[in-house]
């Protein structure tokens, strides 16, 4: 590289801002003559975290943590100075919402699936006829299939309807607010598959790969999650700080991208044009399309929908809430007659986050098939999260305050196929538009690791297209 390269990246969540922290990074470490600038719509970065503070609570608006066994985020948190922030789940029971009950997640279940026979046989989520449906994953042949499949069907086949009805259904329908006989199994739980092949049951490869040890009587649980102290805001914050000093422009749309001679052309939104070399677009599918509309090999992504879902917080006195439960919250079974699709008790869960005294309750909604739920006024919806809760728990009084967040659009849906569809698109834009590169949580994984990893492999193909 003689001359200064220009790298551009739009968009301005978690995938945009670590491909420019660690681009801005490496060109430093390596002596790079590359210029990277990160280009955002909006007004602020960070995408869906959101972390507002109000009277002594910490309230996220968007994610509230991230899995602690994938290693990206707590890797990035402390390379940006976060270290001694970090801190896991208050440890408790989780439960499932089925027919008017609350349930304990049974202990040694991974993902809703058993590996452990005793507190599946004692749980009260499935019928005698369902525990043994279950157990004939130990038994049933593995189906080998060269092409993608429903992650509804596939459970369903392996476990039965009430196990995936009852237990796995909410709590992967809680990542991926989608419909699970129309999600990619491919492209949201490959490992499970894998297991189906290499051992022949789900239970017996999960066994092997994933043990897992119940805790004894009085022990605590592991903790799953982290989160920061300060709200996983301060993670935004503080990696934007570390960017270099007019790096990052804000309120600035990129409407369209041309390929040039000499590179790429970005038509901007005051009608400006920036010059860039390479371009991380981690942005929405539907976004990128838009981009580079003039590419028919873009369009499946104008066909691939996304779900809008909204949340409630609600700031409680703790003399308010007359029936307690022990535990981090709970996930609605699709079978329940509520509205609400889970409720995290945030001051169990996460209880820096929360004033002595006080309760913070979160409630979600914008299942599949209820997605007006989400254009209801916020006092609509405070009322409902109100009457849903007040089925299995007893809250006297109004909360002290709300916070309703819709978010539209934003839980992308991994339908059947969906990696082949994704992987034709990556070849034709590697022969069409060379050194242009997606990442983001619309492509291969929505949860903050997964769009961290993203924008690290995106950093990856721009140095090494650069360098060509």
């Amino acid at each position: 590289m003689s001359e200064n390269k220009k790298v551009v990246v739009i968009g301005g969540g978690i995938t945009g801002l670590t491909a420019a922290y660690y681009l801005q990074k490496e060109c430093r470490s390596q002596s790079l003559p590359v210029d990277v600038q990160l280009i955002e719509a909006g007004p602020s970065l960070g995408g869906k975290i959101k972390t507002e503070k109000r009277e002594g609570f910490t309230i996220e608006r968007g994610p509230d943590s991230f899995l602690e066994r994938k290693k990206s985020a707590t890797r990035l948190a402390e390379e940006v100075g976060l270290k001694d922030s970090l801190v896991p789940n208050g440890t408790g029971q989780s439960y499932i919402l089925v027919k008017g009950r609350l349930h304990k997640i049974p202990q040694g279940s991974f993902m809703g699936i058993p590996t452990k026979i005793r507190p599946f046989l004692f749980s009260g989520l499935f019928t005698p006829a369902g525990k043994i449906r279950a157990a004939m994953d130990l038994f049933i042949p593995k189906k080998t299939v060269e092409e993608d499949q429903a992650l509804g069907l596939f459970f369903k086949r392996r476990l039965g309807n009430q196990v995936v009805e009852n237990l796995i259904e909410p709590l992967l329908s809680g990542i991926y607010a989608g419909d699970m006989d129309e999600l990619s199994l491919q492209a949201t739980f490959p490992m499970f598959y894998d297991l189906e092949q290499r051992y022949g049951s789900l239970i017996k490869g999960l066994r092997k790969e994933y043990p897992r040890r119940i805790p004894k009587k009085g022990e605590k649980k592991p903790s799953m999650f982290r989160t920061l102290e300060g709200g996983l805001g301060s993670l935004v914050d503080s990696i934007e700080n570390q960017l270099e000093s007019g790096s990052v422009l804000k309120n600035t749309k990129v409407d369209h991208i041309e390929k040039k001679e000499s590179g790429y052309h970005l038509l901007l939104d005051d009608g400006s044009v920036r010059e860039a070399d390479s371009i991380v677009i981690a942005a929405p599918h539907f976004s990128a399309q838009r981009m580079l509309s003039q590419y028919d090999f873009m369009a499946p992504f104008k066909e691939t929908n996304a779900t809008s879902v909204a949340n409630v917080a609600m700031a409680f006195d703790e003399s308010a809430i007359k029936k307690d439960i022990d535990g981090t919250g709970f996930v609605v079974s699709r079978n329940s007659n509520y509205r609400i699709t889970a409720c995290t008790w945030t001051h169990k869960k996460w209880p820096h986050s929360t004033p002595d005294g006080k309760v913070l309750l979160r409630c979600y909604v914008g299942k599949p098939n209820d997605q007006e739920v989400v254009d209801l006024s916020d006092e609509e919806i405070v009322e409902l999260a109100l009457k849903d809760l007040n089925k299995i728990m007893n809250i006297s009084d109004r909360p002290d305050f709300s916070v309703v967040t819709r978010w539209y659009d934003a839980m992308p849906q991994y339908k059947v196929g969906h990696k082949d569809r994704l992987k034709k698109v990556y070849d034709q834009m590697a022969s069409e538009l060379p050194g242009v590169y997606l990442a983001g949580g619309s492509y291969e994984g929505i949860g903050l690791p997964d769009c961290i990893d993203q924008g690290e492999a995106a950093v990856k193909q721009v140095l090494s297209y650069l360098k060509d």
